[in-house]
């Protein structure tokens, strides 16, 4: 691993791969996690990833020579991360009403609705990391076909809840947001509370699934909101 770190507040510090995306960089963000947590433990407060980052928030922030000498120096060969085998099912209304990109992304691709929510729904994504929003989660895996540019656009209002497509991931809106991605549905999930402990309730690394229900169905669970099943 080619690791640079960077200090960018006397409290905050990065540490950057140059790699894209993959299932493969996810792990190793983990795995670089878990052994600053496990070493270094009493001079860190938290710990956040992000799409080839991991940025580290510190009670004491060592000096960049220090991480640099730490990075090339951790084997990551002796540490393991099982992969998680939790599977969160979350359920989402694939309905124009709901979703106002529905038909002109289908269009765009050259299928049918129907072929757009079969495409989305079949795959196991991977929670990458969260961000934008707190509890907004990045998913990997999405179908080469459905990767879509963002609207050049924002919207001012996208709402709580919506199932949305950015460049080569899904992502959902845990809130009310303005936002430029495509949104294809929408789920009657909680995806934050900030009252709870933790506020969210996946973490990075573990999978999710999506199940189409009907207008009638979102309506019905939109009454009692409540955090996915597991599968």
């Amino acid at each position: 691993m080619n690791l640079v770190y960077q200090k960018l507040s006397p409290q905050i510090g990065e540490i950057a791969w140059n790699e894209p995306i993959s299932d493969g960089l996810l792990q190793q963000q983990l795995l670089v996690q878990k052994e600053l947590l496990s070493e270094l433990k009493t001079d860190i407060m938290e710990t956040r990833i992000g799409f080839t980052r991991l940025s580290i928030i510190w009670k004491k922030q060592p000096t960049v020579a220090f991480m640099e000498n730490w990075l090339r120096a951790v084997d990551l060969s002796k540490s393991k991360i099982t992969r998680s085998d939790i599977v969160w099912q979350v359920p989402v209304c694939y309905d124009q009403v709901l979703a106002k990109d529905l038909i002109e992304l289908a269009s765009a691709k050259n299928i049918s609705i129907d072929q757009l929510i079969e495409l989305h729904s079949s795959i196991t994504y991977r929670i990458h990391f969260f961000g934008f929003l707190p509890g907004f989660m990045y998913l990997n895996g999405l179908p080469e076909k459905l990767h879509t540019p963002r609207k050049v656009i924002p919207v001012r209002s996208i709402p709580a809840g919506s199932v949305a497509i950015g460049n080569f991931q899904t992502g959902i809106y845990p809130a009310e947001s303005p936002g430029g991605w495509h949104v294809i549905g929408r789920s009657p999930i909680s995806f934050f509370d900030g009252s709870a402990f933790p506020p969210v309730w996946a973490k990075p690394g573990e999978s999710l699934e999506f199940l189409p229900i009907s207008v009638r169905e979102y309506e019905s669970l939109c009454r009692f909101p409540r955090k996915p099943s597991r599968k």
